[in-house]
């Protein structure tokens, strides 16, 4: 490997960790819901997806060609232009670990590399036709469409394992169990489909740096060591378990039973492969969250808790500007010079530091993910609602009637007892 300069080792490296940080940030996305239903214990659960991850970044290379080939012009790139959009997608995927918001790893790195892209090269160095087409249509499509996919099968499971009053519990129980083994299997098939997807993108930022920094020849497919330790890092990332979102994306936006989420995950991992058969890099966080709240609409009386759905629909739409200014001014400062990059360098240890002391507040982990009352507090509508609730029927008594004052009797009648009421 020619040209293996010290920025493009620490570029590498940074990736790597990016990597890492995606693996845990996107747990849940594999095995939340089979965590919050008790398919799975939570430790069986994380070493599963890890597993299947890894195994998913050795099927297929499309998506990295999206990245290191399609988003940005790779000629004229520098490799101290990657490092500053990893800064910027690390931060934002750490941040939001912290509050325990499911928001997109892919978007965040997109974000960090475009800005980055231009406060370097400028506008003309993005490709707006892929960016469009690859990256914000699909953002905007695949929840939608997991969403609406989870609600029908979630309907269809429930018509089919539909039992009569008289059916005995036993039965109803033989059920829930076939659901959770289902369950089971759709959660690895979504763990599978992540590594197809997400362990790619890192493996095209690392090919897009080795172009950059000269060590492979434009137009290059990932070498095989780029996908092994990508898909190791990803890996080791979901081992950790992002224990945080996994609690708010299993228990926070909705409450699932088993053929919920057998329904959710398994369209959740077909809109997933699909798309990385085509090389869209999508937001598995996006289709997850779609196909969990369409599960949740799905059960007759079930519901979906907005106020959290809305909290991470912002932080959707905030991601991608959120990454790509973080990465423009990192890029700004890393273009000062050798100082300039190693200054950036100590700003993303410290803050990733500082942000892990803030977490130690109040732990998340294995033993306490599903702890949770599931309560979302009233809104203005129904607090309202309730101050006017009339009282129930029956606790209206005769005695209101004494409250009336009867008319004044008139002169006619005063004087004649049988008038009077």
């Amino acid at each position: 490997m020619e040209n293996f300069s010290l920025i493009l080792a620490i570029v590498v490296v940074t990736a790597l960790a990016f990597d890492f940080t995606n693996g845990f940030h996107d747990t849940a996305n594999a095995m939340a819901t089979t965590i919050s239903t008790g398919a799975l214990k939570p430790k069986i659960a994380v070493a599963m997806s890890a597993a299947l991850n890894l195994v998913g970044a050795f099927l297929s290379v499309e998506v990295a060609n999206t990245i290191s080939k399609g988003l940005v012009d790779e000629n004229g790139i520098r490799p101290e232009v990657i490092f500053a959009a990893l800064v910027g997608a690390i931060l934002w995927n750490l941040v939001t670990w912290l509050v325990g918001l499911p928001s997109s790893s892919s978007h965040a790195l997109m974000g960090g590399l475009v800005g980055a892209t231009v406060a370097s090269a400028g506008f003309g160095a993005v490709h707006g036709d892929a960016l469009v087409t690859k990256v914000l249509l699909p953002a905007v499509a695949a929840p939608v469409v997991a969403g609406l996919a989870a609600m029908l099968s979630t309907r269809l499971s429930y018509a089919i394992g539909k039992t009569a009053e008289n059916t005995e519990n036993a039965e109803d129980e033989a059920t829930r169990k076939g659901f959770r083994a289902g369950q089971i299997a759709s959660a690895g098939l979504v763990s599978l489909a992540h590594g197809t997807n997400d362990a790619q993108k890192t493996m095209g930022i690392i090919t897009l740096a080795l172009i950059a920094g000269g060590s492979i020849a434009p137009g290059s497919n990932p070498p095989t060591w780029v996908i092994l330790s990508a898909g190791l890092a990803i890996a080791l990332g979901t081992y950790i378990g992002g224990w945080r979102i996994i609690r708010t994306m299993g228990k926070g936006l909705t409450d699932l039973q088993p053929q919920q989420g057998f329904a959710a995950q398994t369209s959740a991992a077909t809109a997933i492969l699909a798309s990385s058969h085509l090389g869209f890099s999508l937001s598995t966080t996006h289709v997850v969250s779609g196909s969990v709240m369409g599960a949740g609409l799905g059960r007759k009386g079930g519901t979906v808790r907005w106020s959290t759905a809305t909290r991470m629909m912002v932080a959707w739409v905030l991601t991608l500007p959120a990454a790509a200014l973080v990465g423009a001014l990192a890029e700004s400062v890393t273009d000062l010079g050798d100082w300039g990059t190693a200054a950036v360098a100590v700003f993303l240890v410290a803050s990733s530091a500082a942000i892990w002391k803030l977490s130690r507040r109040e732990v998340v982990d294995s033993a306490n993910v599903n702890d949770t009352d599931g309560t979302e507090p009233a809104g203005v509508v129904t607090a309202a609602m309730a101050a006017v609730t009339p009282p129930p029927a029956g606790t209206v008594t005769d005695d209101l009637t004494a409250t009336i004052p009867s008319p004044a009797p008139s002169p006619a009648t005063a004087t004649d007892p049988a008038a009077t009421v």
